[in-house]
C-alpha cells in the first residue's frame, strides 16, 4: 500500500520555530514528527509513500532521503488551497490500489494493519468535547451519512483526526477534480471532506475507525503533551555522572550535560549542551545551549542559547537570551 502524507503547511501556531524549520521536523521524543510517522508506516508494512511538501520543503526532502530507504515520491504544493487540493496534486502517484492518507502534524497510536483490512473505506475519528474545531462525521446505520467541516452547530462529536483509508482512490480523485473544477470551497479552501462527501453521495460506503491514541503536534502546548506521551513509551535508562535524571526522558547520545537535573518529560536533542540547569517538561532542540537556567514547559529551538533564570521559554532557532 501507499501512504499519502501532506506536510505543506506553514505551522503558524508553532512560530517562532517554524520560521526556520518545517513543523514536521520539530523534535519530539528524540526524532522529528515525520520520523515517528514514517517509522509507524514502515512497521505496519507500507513500502511506498507520497509526501506533499511546500513551505521549506527541501528540508523535509533532505531529512527523509538521508534517514529512510522507503520509496518516496515528493509532490510540491506551491500554492496552498486546502487538503483536497494537496491530495489532488498527488494524483499521478496514486494507482487503483487502496491508499492511506495520514496528516503530517499528527502522531497516532493505532493498529494501521487492522484499519487497512476494512472492507470499505474508513476514516479515523475520535470523540471530542468541542467538535466545532474539526471536520465531523455524522453516522447512519454504521456508515457515514454526512461530513461537515468545522460546523457551527455540530450534530455529532466524532471528529476527523487526519487518518483516511480509501479503498477507491480513483473515485476520490474524480470527486476532488469535480469540486476543484467547480471552485467548490469551504472555509476558503478545497476540503478533502467535501470530496469524501461527494463520494458518499455517489454511493461509496465509508465507515469510521475509532481512535483513542491521537496526539496533535500543532501548537506548543500539544507538542509538549505529545512529547510527554511518547517519552513514556521509551525505556531509556540513561546515567550521566553529576546529572540527576528523572524519567521519562530522551537524551541524545552526543548531548553534553553536566551538574543538572533533567526531567521528567524532557527531550534533549542531538548536539545540545546543558549545564548548571534544571529542565522539566521541555524540549531542547539540536545544538541548543542552556546554562544556569530553570526551565519548565519550554521549547528551545535549534542553535538557541539560553543563559539565566527564566522558568518558561518558547524561543526559536539561533536566538540568544541572557538573564542576570
Amino acid at each position: 500500500m501507499r501512504a499519502i502524507i501532506p506536510v505543506a503547511g506553514v505551522g503558524s501556531r508553532l512560530r517562532p520555530h517554524t520560521y526556520t524549520i518545517p513543523k514536521v521536523l520539530l523534535n519530539v521524543a528524540g526524532k522529528p514528527i515525520i520520523g515517528h510517522i514514517l517509522d509507524k508506516l514502515i512497521e505496519s508494512g507500507f513500502t511506498s509513500a507520497t509526501i506533499i511538501v511546500g513551505y521549506l520543503g527541501d528540508l523535509v526532502k533532505d531529512y527523509v532521503r538521508k534517514n529512510y530507504t522507503i520509496e518516496v515520491d515528493f509532490v510540491e504544493q506551491e500554492e496552498r488551497h486546502g487538503l483536497g487540493h494537496a491530495i489532488y496534486l498527488s494524483r499521478h502517484t496514486i494507482s487503483r490500489e487502496p491508499v492511506l492518507i495520514i496528516l503530517g502534524d499528527t502522531i497516532f497510536d493505532v493498529d494501521l494493519v487492522s484499519m487497512c483490512k476494512s472492507e470499505t473505506s474508513s476514516i479515523g475519528v475520535k470523540e471530542v468535547d468541542d467538535p466545532r474545531k474539526f471536520g465531523v462525521a455524522e453516522l447512519q446505520n454504521g456508515f457515514i451519512k454526512n461530513l461537515v467541516e468545522k460546523p457551527d452547530e455540530p450534530k455529532s462529536n466524532l471528529a476527523l483526526i487526519g487518518l483516511y483509508y480509501i479503498k477507491n482512490p480513483e473515485l476520490m480523485l474524480d470527486c476532488l477534480r469535480e469540486i476543484i473544477s467547480n471552485n467548490q470551497r469551504t472555509k476558503g479552501e478545497f476540503q478533502l471532506t467535501d470530496g469524501l462527501q461527494l463520494m458518499i453521495t455517489r454511493g461509496e460506503k465509508i465507515s469510521v475507525f475509532k481512535i483513542d491514541g491521537w496526539f496533535d503536534c500543532g501548537s506548543p502546548e500539544t507538542l509538549l503533551s505529545t512529547n510527554k506521551h511518547l517519552l513514556n513509551q521509551i525505556n531509556q535508562n540513561e546515567k550521566i555522572d553529576g546529572v540527576v535524571i528523572v524519567p521519562p526522558v530522551f537524551i541524545a547520545s552526543d548531548a553534553k550535560i553536566s551538574n543538572s537535573v533533567i526531567g521528567p518529560n524532557t527531550t534533549i536533542a542531538s548536539g545540545a549542551i546543558v549545564n548548571e540547569s534544571i529542565i522539566k517538561n521541555s524540549i531542547v532542540s539540536e545544538k541548543a545551549k542552556v546554562s544556569n537556567a530553570m526551565l519548565e514547559d519550554s521549547i528551545i529551538g535549534t542553535n538557541a542559547i539560553i543563559s539565566g533564570g527564566y522558568k518558561r521559554i518558547n524561543i526559536g532557532d539561533s536566538s540568544e537570551l541572557e538573564y542576570y
